[in-house]
C-alpha cells in the first residue's frame, strides 16, 4: 500500500510542479493570459501562484507538511477555477468547451486534494515521507 500512495502522491504533484514550471518559464505570457481574463497588474500574481504551485507540490510529493501542502493548493484551484475559467461566460462553442474541460479538472483536483487531507488527517501515522 506504500508504494501505491508515493505512486498516487508523485502522480498529483506532477500536474502542480509542471505548471509551477510554466509560471515562471513563460510569466510574461501568462501575464498577458490573465490580462485578458480581465485582471490588472498581473505579473506579480503569476509569481505569487507559481510559487504556491510549487511549493504546494514539493510539500505533497516530499511529505513535508503535506497537509498544508494540499491547502494551498485547494487556494490556489478553487479562485482559479472560477475567475480564469468561467466556461458559463464564454460564447464561442469552442472556448466554452475548453475552459468547461479546465473547470471540471481543477474541480477534480480540488476533490482529490480533499480525499489527501481527509486521509492524512485521519491516518498520521502514515508513512507518507519520500524521503524515508
Amino acid at each position: 500500500m506504500d508504494v501505491l500512495l508515493l505512486i498516487g502522491r508523485v502522480l498529483f504533484s506532477l500536474i502542480f510542479l509542471a505548471s509551477a514550471v510554466g509560471h515562471f518559464k513563460n510569466a510574461e505570457g501568462m501575464a498577458g493570459y490573465l490580462g485578458s481574463k480581465g485582471i490588472k497588474n498581473a505579473k506579480p500574481l503569476v509569481l505569487l501562484t507559481g510559487l504556491m504551485l510549487a511549493v504546494g507540490a514539493l510539500s505533497v510529493l516530499l511529505g513535508v507538511y503535506a497537509q498544508i501542502g494540499v491547502l494551498v493548493l485547494i487556494a490556489f484551484l478553487v479562485p482559479t477555477s472560477f475567475i480564469m475559467h468561467a466556461f458559463w461566460k464564454e460564447s464561442d462553442p469552442m472556448a466554452k468547451m475548453n475552459e468547461q474541460i479546465a473547470f471540471f479538472k481543477n474541480m477534480g483536483l480540488i476533490g482529490g486534494g480533499l480525499f489527501l487531507y481527509v486521509l492524512l488527517e485521519l491516518h498520521s501515522d502514515l508513512n507518507l515521507f519520500i524521503l524515508n
